[in-house]
C-alpha cells in the first residue's frame, strides 16, 4: 500500500471511531425534552401509542464500551491502521501459507498411503473415496453428470453400470483418466445410402432384442460385415478399439431408431480429454478408484 493510501486509511479509521466514540459519550447525557408524563410528545394510532424516554441501560453502555477496547486492541495486533503491520505480525498470506503447508503436509501423507495400493484395492478406502467423489465432482462432473449417470448428448458415458468402452479394470479406468481417450465411429451414410442406413439400424438393435422392423433386419445383416471388423461378428464389442458392446440394452448417444441411424449415417467422436497434466498421477489413482466404485462397489477394504 502506497503512503499516500495508507494515510487515507488512517484518517477514514480515526474519523469514523472518532465519531461514534463521541455519540458513545454524548448519548448517555444527552438532554431529550419530555413532556410531565415523561413522554416525547411522539404519540401513534390516534394517540394510544406514545413515545417513552429512557436512559441508556448499563449493559448497553458496558457492551459498546468493550466493542471500542476490542476496536482499538485489534489495531494494535493486527494489520489495519493503514501500513502498521501490527504487533504479531499477521498477515492474509502469511496464513495461507501456512495453511497450504499444513494441507499439503496431510495430502502428501495420504498419498503416500494411497499409492501403495492398487486402484482396486484402494476402492476399498472410505477416505479415498471421499476424495476421489469430491475431485470427480470438481473435474469430471461438467460432463458425466454429479452422479456419474453420463450424458448421451455429450457421448459421455456412464460410470455406474459395468459396461465400459475400454474396459473397466482399475489399469484401464486409471489410462483413460491420464491419457484421454479418442472413439472414432465413422459416417456410413454415403456408402449405404439412407435405405441401407435404416436396415443397419434395425438389425443393430435385433441384437439386444429391442423393438426393431424384422424385414429391414434381415437385409441388414449383410451390411454388419462392415461392422463386425470393429465390434466383432457377434456386435459384442472390442475395448481395445473401444468399439461398444451391441448386444446389450446400453447405448453411448441413445438407442433407439433414431439415434442409431445418426450414429451409422453420420458417425461420432467421442473425446475423453487427458488430465494427466492438470490433475497429476495421485489425484487420478485416487478418482479412478472411485470411479472404480461406483460399479463395482467395495471389493476389497485396506482400512
Amino acid at each position: 500500500m502506497s503512503n499516500g493510501w495508507s494515510l487515507w486509511v488512517m484518517f477514514l479509521v480515526v474519523f469514523n471511531m472518532g465519531i461514534t466514540f463521541f455519540l458513545f459519550l454524548w448519548a448517555p447525557r444527552a438532554k431529550i425534552p419530555t413532556l410531565p408524563d415523561g413522554t416525547s410528545g411522539h404519540v401513534w394510532a390516534h394517540g394510544v401509542l406514545r413515545e417513552g424516554v429512557h436512559k441508556l441501560p448499563l449493559w448497553w453502555i458496558l457492551f459498546s464500551a468493550a466493542m471500542f477496547v476490542a476496536g482499538f486492541v485489534y489495531l494494535v495486533l493486527f494489520p489495519g491502521f493503514g501500513n502498521n503491520k501490527g504487533l504479531l505480525g499477521w498477515t492474509a498470506h502469511g496464513q495461507l501459507a501456512r495453511e497450504t503447508a499444513s494441507n499439503d503436509a496431510r495430502l502428501d501423507a495420504a498419498f503416500q498411503r494411497f499409492n501403495k495400493y492398487s486402484v482396486e484395492q484402494l476402492a476399498g478406502d472410505r477416505e479415498a473415496l471421499a476424495m476421489g467423489e469430491e475431485l470427480f465432482r470438481d473435474n469430471c462432473a461438467a460432463c458425466h453428470g454429479r452422479d456419474a449417470h453420463g450424458n448421451p448428448l455429450l457421448g459421455a458415458p456412464n460410470l455406474t453400470d459395468n459396461d465400459w468402452l475400454y474396459g473397466g479394470d482399475g489399469k484401464a479406468i486409471l489410462t483413460s483418466i491420464l491419457d484421454g481417450r479418442h472413439g472414432t465411429m465413422p459416417a456410413w451414410g454415403p456408402q449405404f445410402g439412407d435405405a441401407g442406413v435404416a436396415n443397419l439400424a434395425n438389425y443393430v438393435l435385433s441384437l439386444s432384442g429391442a423393438p426393431h422392423d424384422e424385414a429391414k433386419a434381415t437385409a441388414g445383416k449383410a451390411l454388419f460385415a462392415v461392422c463386425a471388423a470393429c465390434h466383432g461378428p457377434e456386435g459384442k464389442g472390442n475395448p481395445a478399439l473401444g468399439a461398444p458392446n451391441l448386444t446389450d440394452t446400453l447405448w453411448l448417444y441413445g438407442g433407439d431408431l433414431e439415434s442409431v441411424e445418426t450414429t451409422i449415417r453420420d458417425g461420432r467422436g467421442g473425446i475423453m480429454p487427458s488430465w494427466r497434466a492438470r490433475i497429476g498421477d495421485n489425484d487420478a489413482h485416487v478418482i479412478a478408484a472411485y470411479v472404480y466404485s461406483l460399479s463395482h462397489g467395495d471389493p476389497t477394504n485396506t482400512k
